[in-house]
């Protein structure tokens, strides 16, 4: 099976036909000097084609020279879906690399990409630990420099606290529509309705721990209304996630203080595809359990205040209406955090797709009942922003964005990570955290 695949180039980077000489174009490496080999092409005009044997020669002998991304990607290119970009580097007979270009792989398309044993285990044994700062405070000095309108955009959304007010009195009718349901009729609409509004109530309470609701100000009302906005969920949330959250904008890939990178436990036993798959069905549990082996805290009075009140909701919506309020407001919280449509934006945060990118940004229409969470690059780089604001950020500062990596689909995500080898819960980046570090 052939595959051809043409490789943007300079018709000036072409080359002698020396084997020794560098070439424009794509190759792969022997892992010895014996194995296979398939040789380098010309880059004769302004598309190189390059064409390899997906079966029989690109064997588990031979690795890529490199997977190094490109960290500039033409606006077409990175746009093409969750995974299409690669760079991989030109190599001579000998094995040694000598010039690298830019190139676009579908990974569906090209299995042969994928180190590993027929879809069963991951190249993968650790995180990536880098040495170099988050990107998001150089980008934000950076932005604000040229842009300083962008400073406006910042401080309280007035519309916030009336969607959250808006969506807990939608949550609170449905708990007593689906009182006399059958239990069929229960689930499916806890799936299709109740986990949706569930996980939207989660983001809301995310924007309100940025005190987008009520401003700096008056920090204290957003504590309390993210309580409020807890309610619909039955697990009570909104305290501990502020504590948590902060730091992991502050200290993004901090090991030991960053609770949203999985454990040394989850990379290394969720490696498969039917593990990766039941992992994200848990993801709810692996967040609730993270904080406290990773970075366990001291209960404050908030946590102790969030407990006593959810519990006594639940127990009143017990009482009042029955179990299968109780039902569906649990299950919808577990469902739409879980494998749900929505729940691609954990995976698509920050695991690491391609090496060398952090945060990525997606632009599809579920940013409208998510606050725009899909906007994460510019979250991070502003996070006092409301989620509303985001796209104007965008807008503004479109140079720094439009060449970063970009999602079109939270499911497409989903799928790549459950059926991509080489990637699993290690596909994070860490980093060694230096001086003091400030936690909530």
């Amino acid at each position: 099976m052939l595959k051809m695949v043409k490789l943007p180039v300079s018709s000036s980077t072409a080359q002698s036909d020396s084997m020794d000489a560098p070439h424009s174009s794509l190759c792969w490496c022997p892992l010895d000097s014996g194995g296979p080999y398939f040789p380098p092409l010309r880059a004769e005009s302004s598309y190189a084609v390059v064409i390899f044997r997906v079966f029989g020669l690109l064997d588990a002998d031979v690795v890529p020279c490199s997977d190094f991304l490109s960290p500039t990607l033409p606006n077409s290119m990175s746009r093409l879906g969750p995974v299409v970009v690669r760079q991989a580097q030109a190599c001579n007979v000998r094995g040694n690399a000598v010039n690298s270009i830019g190139s676009v792989f579908d990974r569906e398309e090209y299995p042969a990409y994928r180190p590993g044993d027929m879809g069963n285990t991951v190249a993968r044994e650790d995180f990536e630990w880098v040495y170099t700062d988050q990107p998001h405070a150089d980008r934000r000095k950076e932005i604000l420099a040229k842009y300083p309108e962008i400073k406006s955009l910042m401080g309280p959304d007035t519309r916030l606290k009336w969607v959250v007010c808006m969506m807990v009195a939608v949550q609170f009718l449905a708990f007593y529509l689906v009182k006399d349901l059958e239990w069929k009729w229960l689930l499916f609409w806890t799936y299709v309705f109740g986990s949706c509004i569930n996980h939207s109530m989660t983001l809301a309470i995310h924007e309100i721990s940025h005190n987008t609701a009520f401003g700096n100000s008056k920090a204290v009302w957003n504590r309390w209304f993210a309580i409020f906005a807890n309610l619909p969920i039955g697990l009570p949330y909104s305290a501990s996630f502020k504590r948590y959250h902060l730091d992991h904008h502050r200290y993004l890939g901090g090991d030991g203080i960053d609770v949203d990178i999985p454990t040394d436990f989850e990379g290394w036993f969720f490696c498969t595809r039917m593990r990766k798959f039941f992992w994200i069905v848990l993801q709810p549990l692996f967040y609730a359990i993270r904080p406290l082996y990773i970075n366990p805290k001291p209960i404050s009075q908030l946590e102790v205040i969030n407990l006593v009140v959810q519990f006594s909701f639940n127990i009143a919506l017990y009482y009042l209406w029955g179990v299968k309020p109780v039902v569906y407001m649990l299950a919808g919280s577990m469902l739409g955090m879980g494998m749900h449509p929505i729940s691609g934006h954990f995976i698509a945060e920050h695991y690491m797709f391609l090496k060398g990118h952090e945060t990525y940004s997606y632009y599809g229409s579920l940013n409208l009942l998510t606050f725009n969470v899909g906007y994460h690059n510019e979250h991070h780089d502003f996070p006092s922003i409301p989620g509303r604001r985001l796209p104007e950020v965008k807008k503004i500062a479109s140079e720094y964005y439009e060449h970063l990596p970009q999602y079109t689909s939270w499911v497409k995500v989903l799928y790549d990570f459950i059926m991509d080898d080489t990637l699993s819960p290690y596909s994070r980046i860490k980093r060694k955290l230096k001086g003091e570090v400030k936690q909530e």
